[in-house]
């Protein structure tokens, strides 16, 4: 089975249209197809290229239109989806995005570090010390676990995000930081989520699948849910490289993936 949990539309900041997006995953053989679009965000938390008042302007449009798909598509299964920003002082603004809807789930996209959007521009992290990104890594997985345990979410997105300017020292910090990135997919864990496996890595500047092995390996030692996800923002990234994603599971041991329909998980043979 195909399954793809994490995908975007014009609504936030992709190409194509919530319709545009399905037909494509159809011929694309997607057998779940989850729609996750981007949740609305306070004022402060802002990206160079910044789509919060177009995405406020279509949120609605956008829940009517996969709700639609979600009621009528007979040729495979549609879900409704958020991605909803984790901000860690934002707490009530998190609750009320994720009750005014009905989510088939929702998807913990982890992207601001207090007020900063480590994944907004390259030029950011250039001129940084090796010790000011062990700093910003480290704050990436406190905040995770604190994430967690807010109860708020089923699946932790591209779970390594921390690393899309900087794999260069991203790998000898995880090897000598593994404890904390094992409590804080434990922490997902013990709170009920799944961590996704995403090719949208390799289609950025760190050239490599979220997450990465030596996540890999914590995530398959602590037994931890998986979902596949292509983070697809646009008709060619939809269902981007989901076998080579199987692959990559299969190889450290995975026999299953999930997903989640009106809050419940649900498990599926990986073959």
């Amino acid at each position: 089975m195909l399954i793809d949990l994490h995908t975007h539309t014009s609504y936030g900041h992709g190409k194509n249209t919530v319709f545009e997006m399905y037909k494509t995953g159809l011929k694309k053989e997607l057998t779940i197809h989850g729609f996750s679009e981007h949740s609305p965000r306070p004022l402060g938390y802002d990206y160079t290229n910044e789509y919060r008042e177009h995405l406020n302007k279509h949120f609605q449009q956008y829940h009517d239109e996969v709700s639609d798909l979600k009621e009528k598509s007979e040729e495979n299964t549609v879900l409704l989806a958020l991605e909803l920003d984790w901000l860690e002082k934002e707490q009530s603004f998190l609750e009320e995005c994720a009750e005014n809807y009905h989510y088939d789930y929702i998807v913990a996209g982890i992207h601001f570090i207090e007020k900063w959007g480590f994944d907004d521009q390259e030029s950011h992290w250039k001129n940084l010390l090796k010790e000011e990104k062990y700093k910003f890594y480290t704050a990436y997985y406190k905040t995770m676990i604190k994430m967690a345990e807010s109860k708020l979410f089923n699946i932790v997105a591209h779970p390594d995000l921390i690393k899309i300017f900087s794999n260069d020292t991203f790998p000898t910090w995880i090897k000598k930081n593994k404890n904390l990135a094992e409590d804080a997919l434990l922490a997902c864990k013990e709170n009920a989520m799944c961590m996704e496996i995403s090719s949208a890595g390799l289609r950025k500047p760190c050239q490599e699948i979220y997450p990465c092995r030596q996540l890999m390996e914590i995530a398959k030692d602590i037994e931890i849910p998986i979902t596949f996800a292509s983070d697809g923002h646009c008709i060619n990234t939809l269902g981007d490289r989901l076998l080579d994603l199987h692959k990559y599971a299969l190889e450290y041991g995975f026999t299953a993936q999930h997903y989640f329909k009106n809050k419940t998980l649900q498990q599926v043979e990986l073959i």
